[in-house]
Formats: structure tokens, sequence, C-alpha cells
């Protein structure tokens, strides 16, 4: 685990790319801190009878581009420092697509997989009303993110709506496809990791190479199927509980129906059982941390034998590990850009619910790959021109264009 938070990690990271860029240091310290920081307390009845109060969160981070955009967590680990960084990473990830958004993200201290969907919807909706103030289709636009998915972004749709009194679908985004969800919407994250690495491979010249995925939630496992689907072998796959390996290949689509069955990915047949760290250091071309933060340290960025690592999670690696990568001349494709298929597909669900229209999916997946393979092209012609690491080209980018927005806009009053 890095010594320092991810909202360290995150401020750290910004001083220092405004440093490279010259920006005006006032705007630098105006970045550092979000715009709204919202906290509630969420009083709950729970199935007992009992009422239970859960803390829950909502950070607006900056829309001098657009309205603030960012998922909602429900986890048991949720922390402000957390979200915090989370809504800055969001910020650049809309900025380095070049997306007319801003960044937020909101999260509430739970353990979702110990309450019941009664409890759940329950704390959803009145999460919603808790902040249904500073939310809204042009303010900000909520999305899924850890434990939560097309359900509760259904039920925070209706909340919002039956407190305005007419359908917004509009003011969330990830929603199931009965109430204006998008085609694709569900797998755009892992689609768009897989979008990256095609693209990067480009670059290489790795003979059918070998891929080694940490994580198999929405992320990794979308991101597993379409590089599967491309033609590209799995070598490794893990969950919370541990991980599998087949030098030879794995079918994620056969995976996911024995994790279905038994809950974890261990004891999959024909593979060798792993541990998540042994998986990070495994024998594979490229690794595809697609779980949690902070999973690539110092402690053992050393042992990584991966030429290309495509970050599918928020923050896996930590800048200590991170300069390591760099003397170890391992290609790293940032968060901020690898994992920005959710975002883009998101924007585009949101201009469809404006616009009360519904594409298909082959409309969607073509726009999804049209601006990723740009914003690839662009942070990697970026990378190449200044001789830096596409991590810093990407923020960069992504930084150059919230300081500019910020620059003409001005400070009001």
């Amino acid at each position: 685990m890095s010594s320092q938070s991810l909202l360290e990690n995150t401020i750290k990271q910004l001083e220092y790319i405004g440093e490279i860029l010259n920006l005006d240091k006032n705007i630098i310290e105006f970045l550092k801190h979000p715009k709204r920081t919202l906290e509630v307390s969420i009083p709950i009845r729970m199935d007992d009878g009992t009422i239970k109060v859960f803390k829950g969160y909502r950070v607006q981070h900056m829309d001098a581009r657009g309205p603030y955009k960012g998922g909602i967590r429900y986890h048991p680990d949720v922390t402000l420092d957390e979200i915090k960084a989370l809504a800055m990473i969001m910020t650049w990830k809309s900025a380095v697509v070049d997306i007319p958004y801003g960044g937020a993200k909101g999260g509430v201290i739970c353990d979702p997989r110990e309450m019941s969907i009664n409890e759940i919807e329950r704390l959803t909706r009145r999460y919603t009303a808790m902040i249904a103030d500073i939310i809204g289709p042009f303010r900000d636009v909520p999305a899924p993110d850890i434990g939560t998915g097309p359900r509760e972004m259904a039920w925070i749709m209706d909340t919002y709506s039956q407190l305005h009194g007419y359908l917004i679908p509009e003011v969330v985004t990830g929603k199931p496809l009965s109430v204006w969800g998008s085609e694709g919407r569900l797998e755009a994250t892992g689609r768009g990791v897989a979008i990256c690495t095609r693209e990067s491979l480009k670059i290489f010249n790795l003979k059918n190479p070998s891929i080694a995925i940490q994580g198999f939630g929405k992320v990794g496992y979308y991101a597993a199927t379409s590089l599967y689907d491309m033609g590209f072998k799995i070598v490794a796959i893990s969950d919370s509980k541990g991980g599998i390996y087949n030098k030879n290949g794995l079918n994620p689509y056969k995976v996911m129906e024995y994790k279905n069955k038994n809950g974890k990915v261990i004891g999959y047949e024909n593979s060798k059982d792993i541990t998540n760290e042994e998986l990070l250091k495994i024998e594979c071309d490229i690794l595809i941390p697609a779980a949690i933060e902070n999973q690539l340290t110092k402690e053992n960025a050393n042992d990584v034998k991966a030429k290309i690592i495509v970050e599918g999670a928020n923050g896996p690696t930590t800048p200590e590990a991170d300069k390591i990568f760099e003397e170890k001349k391992i290609f790293v494709i940032p968060d901020i850009l690898a994992n920005a298929g959710g975002v883009t597909v998101s924007y585009l669900e949101w201009i469809q619910n404006i616009h009360r229209e519904h594409w298909s999916i082959e409309e969607v997946n073509k726009k999804l790959e049209e601006r990723m393979v740009k914003s690839f092209k662009d942070v990697y012609d970026f990378s190449k021109n200044k001789n830096t690491s596409m991590r810093e080209a990407a923020m960069m980018i992504a930084i150059k264009r919230v300081a500019d927005a910020l620059k003409d806009l001005g400070v009001w009053p």
C-alpha cells in the first residue's frame, strides 16, 4: 500500500504537471480544491425495523468545461478524501477525451453485499433526495461506480423525477435500457480499456501477446471479453478472492459462468490458482489492473514483467511505482485515458436523453471507438513530441484544457 493517500498523490501530480506546463500558481491553487463538498447523514429503516444512519458524500470538483460528472460508490471503505481525489480524476478524464463535462464523485459508506434489495433501494432514494438540490441534467450528472449499477441509477432517476413532477432521464447515466439507458453503456469502460490495449499493440511488435487482468467486475470482465473477441489471449484473471492462470489462455465468458455459480474464479478447470499479488508479477505482455487503487507500489513494481500496463481501475499505480516503470521502460496507459470509455458512453447516453433519441449499439460503439482512438493518438503523439510518459502527456493535455477554460472564464466576482 502507498504511504500516501490517493488524494495526496492526485494533488502532488497536479502540482507537478502544473510546474511542467508553467501554469499560473493561482490556477493550480484553484484546481487543488473541489468547488463543493456535501456530506449527508442518511437515516434508513432496516428490514428488522431498526434505524441505521449511513454517511454519504457528493463532491463537485470543477465545472469550467461543463456539468459535473461522476459515479456514486457504495463501499464500506469510502472516505471523503478518496471521493475528493476521484472527483478530481473525473475532471481530468472528461478533459482528456475532450467531453464537455467537469468532475464529481459520490459515495456512501455501506456494504451493499450485506443489505437486502429493499434496504439498498431505501438508501439510494433517500441519498438522492438529500443531494437533489445540487444534481441535475445541466448541473451534475451521476453514474454508477463500485457497488452500484443500472438498478440504482433507475431509482435515482425516478426519485429525482418524482421530486420535480416529470420524467428527467438525463439526470443520471448508466440506466437500464427500459428507462432510456444507452446501448453499450454497461460494457463501455471495459471496451475502452480493450481499445486502448489494441491501439498500444500497434506500436509494439508483440506476436500473440498474453494478457493478465486483475479484477473481474464490470471493467475487468468487459475488457476481458472485448479483448477475447478481438482474438487476444487472456492468461490470468482474478477477483477479490484470488485468481487463476493458464498460459494457453482462458475463455472469460466461461470463467464468468463458473464465477456466477461458485462466487469466485479460484478453482476454475485447467488453471492454476494464484493470489492477486502473484497476478501482478506474472509472466505476461500486458497487465490490466482493473480492481481498486494503489495495487502497483514501490514494493512490487520491480517484479512486474509486463511490457504494457493498461490502467482499467482508477489510480492503481502509485507515483513511486510509476517512476520504476519509467526506468524499466514499461509502457503505461494511464487511468484517465484507458478507462474513459465509461464517461464517453455516459456522455452519449446524456445526449440521447436530451434529444429523446435511442441509438443502435453499432452507432454507440462507432462513436466510442472514434473518440477513444483519437484520444489515444493525441496522447501518444503528445508524449512522443514532448519525450514524456503517456501519463504525463494525458495529464498535460487534460489539465491545460481545464486551466485554459478557467483562465478564459476568470474568477467571479
